[in-house]
Order: structure tokens, then sequence, then C-alpha cells
């Protein structure tokens, strides 16, 4: 196995927590702005409208892809910098 990969492994886990509260955030934000409400509804909130649930699924996901994909990057090239070959 490369020095890469075993450098990488122990930080997958942290990463990935951190990188979904930071998403969680985010998308709590963009939902306020968008929104205009506090929570984002649920696919099974009867208080929201279709259009609200069917707005807010996509828009997550997109925010969370985006999130997790630059923390992915970040901790690969950081990988790649500290042992010299990248962790993939």
């Amino acid at each position: 196995m490369k020095a890469s990969k075993i450098a990488y492994k122990p930080v997958g886990p942290a990463l990935g927590a951190a990188s979904g509260m930071i998403a969680a955030a985010a998308f709590k934000q963009a939902w306020k702005t968008i929104g205009h409400d506090d929570d984002a509804p649920d696919a099974t909130d009867e208080h929201h409208t279709w259009q609200e649930v069917l707005i807010a699924a996509p828009l997550q996901g997109a925010i969370f892809a985006a999130v997790k994909t630059a923390a992915d990057r970040a901790s690969a090239a950081t990988t790649r910098r500290l042992t010299g070959t990248c962790p993939g």
C-alpha cells in the first residue's frame, strides 16, 4: 500500500464529518436566503408546498456534493504535498 494511502486513511472519517457539518450550515443559510424560512422542508412535511420540497432537495444535494468534493480535493492535495504522491 502506498504511503499516501496510509496517510490519507485516518483523515477520511474526520474530513467527512467536518465537511458534512459545513455543508449543513451552508445549506441552512442558502435556504434562509431562498426560502425565507429557517427550516428547509422535509419530503414528509405537510407545512411546505411541493415546489419548496422539490427545490430544496436538489439544492441540498448540490451543496453537499460541492463541499465534499472541495474537501476531498483539498485533502488529496495536502496528502500529495506531504508524501509526494497522490492518494488516488
